[in-house]
């Protein structure tokens, strides 16, 4: 317990300076913006690329992309439901049902690096690359449908342009051609690799700025999210018999917060972005407590 806390804790130390900051005004929103581009441009896939080519690779793994798009798929459903009998306008159901499907999987990424190391990060990297898949088409494409924009191109090239899934690609080909790095690149891409943890969570408590209009849609979203999302991991794992790192990887990217592409994409296609912008907050402060409380009892 006490070495689990004494990674966790400055972890959420940092969400909260990176709060603070911003209430004094030293940070701003734009300044949340760059840190986020520089962990995803730069030191997210390096540490990506060194994980996986590290990892010894089982076949396990080819489950985990899988997972994840039936996870947004069946939520999908679950929320389609729920949202309906709620009767919201158009905007505001767009960003129910995105809300309830996208697993903010870049916010329990410092928590499972600083519990379980460049192993946890493999298998994150493959739960991920499924996630990542459907949020740039299906999602992406509920958020057009329910929005006032006609840009409804599905974004395949922009995925397959993400600087992490290089790193995860390369990585794949280093680790099964059995390629060795020079010393000078290791070490390289280690130091660009280690700011990524507090470069994250200083840019979700900049982020951070709750507010409690719709709460009761809120709420509906986040026991969607993160209790359904909880309960299919459970369930996944028990029919797939995964034991180990490989269970609790899963466990706990379904059960994630509501994503920052929940703003991202209301924003872009005009749907209701100050429900967005409450339901990621909000999420975020309740996962700041309930992924490492997760992490613990698994």
């Amino acid at each position: 317990m006490k070495e689990f806390l004494e990674k966790i804790i400055p972890i959420i130390l940092i969400f909260f300076l990176g709060y603070f900051l911003k209430r004094i005004r030293l940070f701003k929103k734009e300044t949340g913006d760059l840190l986020l581009k520089l962990v995803f441009y730069v030191t997210l896939p390096a540490l990506i690329f060194l994980s996986i080519s590290n990892v010894e690779l089982i076949f396990e793994f080819i489950y985990l992309p899988f997972i994840a798009v039936a996870v947004i798929f069946i939520v999908y459903f679950i929320a389609l439901f729920i949202g309906k009998r709620f009767k919201l306008p158009p905007a505001t159901l767009g960003t129910f049902l995105i809300g309830s499907m996208i697993m903010n999987t870049g916010f329990v990424l410092p928590f499972i690096i600083a519990a379980f190391g460049r192993e946890g990060l493999a298998l994150y990297t493959f739960f991920d690359l499924g996630n990542a898949l459907l949020v740039l088409t299906f999602v992406y494409y509920i958020a057009v449908k329910y929005g006032g924009s006609k840009s409804s191109k599905v974004q395949f090239r922009k995925f397959l342009l993400l600087p992490p899934i290089w790193g995860l690609f390369l990585g794949i080909i280093f680790n099964l051609g059995k390629i060795e790095l020079p010393q000078i690149a290791g070490n390289f891409l280690q130091h660009l690799g280690t700011p990524t943890i507090p470069l994250i969570m200083l840019s979700l408590g900049i982020y951070f700025s709750p507010k409690m209009k719709n709460i009761g849609k809120i709420i509906t979203v986040l026991f969607i999210r993160m209790g359904f999302g909880l309960l299919l991991g459970f369930f996944f794992v028990s029919i797939l018999n995964l034991q180990g790192l490989l269970r609790t990887i899963v466990i706990i990217c379904s059960a994630a917060p509501v994503g920052y592409n929940t703003l991202v994409f209301s924003s872009m296609e005009n749907l209701d972005k100050e429900f967005a912008a409450s339901l990621v907050s909000i999420s975020l402060l309740i996962g700041i407590f309930y992924i490492p409380i997760l992490i613990f009892l698994l």
